[in-house]
């Protein structure tokens, strides 16, 4: 395997770790002005992802710093062409950020209102964006024969596009929902298994939907074959047709994996459709990025790999380690009798 493709696969991985781990605590955000009935439920909500929040933004940081390390032209061309969008995700999760710790300066219940909204927004707006712009990488964008954007923000935008930002965040309010069964008890927990049932039909569809439609996409503007991207499509169908299966049968823990893996699978949808260009152009495509011309130097490749193999296991043992600390359920004292419950899948 050469270093570019290794490269692509781990910046693949890195996307997928994003969507994952950050896919459940958008999911809490989005669903805080509903689920909880007062201030207690709504600081238990935020409790659940109080610890990890911030550690799961490290997988979109170190995408971003392998896309730039390994793939410059890429980089270059997508943080530029990209550049309103991505400045309206830096505003969400600045938002998102700030309300976490603004909401406790004040008791004011119109304060807290103001911030606990201001938490859902960048929790709703970032994940849409972030669907908007992955999409785009298969769907196409203008560029020019140098390789630089020559569209403008309302580019980014067409029905397949904004189909795969609304699928993204319906897919993370799932996820998150799932999440909030494993984490919370008593009342609230109740509410969140209701929710997630509610939300599990809809969601696959959507879903499902956006994944067959992608790989349709690929065939058309990517000059791909539909295998090997209905793989990873009909994965995540078949994750969401599990999702729904353990939802409505109370399996919460098996529920949550299945959620999650669909997530993954998203991503790895947009990424095998993609493959082995990076960035394609339309309706010029022969001025699209390819992964091989996109590429540093295989001496600049060489360095990063080691670095890599280093920090990677130092970063995946540190957060494993975090999440097993803050295992345990939340939501006031369980019953008497009732042990504490960790983060893992329960049988359906």
């Amino acid at each position: 395997m050469s270093l570019q493709i290794f490269w692509f696969c781990l910046i693949v991985v890195l996307w997928g770790g994003y969507f994952l781990l950050e896919g459940f605590d958008f999911g809490v955000g989005i669903l805080l002005p509903f689920l909880p009935r007062d201030e207690r439920e709504r600081s238990t909500m935020l409790q659940t992802i109080g610890p990890v929040w911030d550690g799961n933004e490290v997988w979109l940081v170190v995408a971003a710093g392998a896309t730039f390390a390994a793939f410059p032209d890429w980089y270059a061309t997508m943080f530029s062409g990209f550049y309103l969008a991505l400045l309206l995700v830096l505003v969400f999760l600045i938002v998102r950020v700030v309300s976490f710790e603004w909401r406790e300066r004040s008791d004011d219940p119109r304060w807290r209102t103001a911030w606990r909204w201001a938490n859902t927004v960048g929790s709703i707006g970032a994940p849409f964006v972030w669907g908007v712009a992955l999409a785009n990488l298969v769907h196409g964008v203008p560029l020019n024969s140098s390789g630089d954007y020559t569209g403008n923000i309302l580019d980014l935008f067409s029905a397949y596009t904004v189909l795969a930002g609304i699928a993204t965040v319906a897919l993370f309010a799932f996820h998150g929902a799932t999440f909030l069964t494993l984490r919370t008890r008593g009342d609230l927990r109740a509410r969140a298994a209701a929710a997630s049932r509610r939300l599990a039909i809809p969601v696959a569809i959507v879903v499902a939907a956006t994944l067959a439609w992608t790989v349709a996409v690929g065939v058309d503007r990517n000059d791909k074959s539909v295998f090997p991207p209905v793989l990873p499509a009909a994965l995540g169908a078949a994750a969401l047709a599990a999702a729904v299966v353990f939802t409505m049968r109370r399996g919460s823990g098996w529920a949550f994996v299945m959620t999650g893996a669909a997530a993954v699978l998203w991503v790895a949808t947009i990424f095998t459709t993609l493959y082995p260009r990076v960035l394609v152009s339309h309706p010029s495509f022969s001025n699209s990025l390819t992964m091989s011309g996109a590429a540093s130097g295989h001496y600049a490749l060489s360095v990063i790999t080691v670095v890599a193999a280093i920090l990677t296991p130092v970063v995946l043992l540190y957060q494993g380690w975090t999440y097993h600390v803050f295992r345990a359920r939340l939501g006031g004292e369980p019953p008497v009798g009732e042990p504490v419950e960790a983060l893992s899948p329960r049988p359906a």
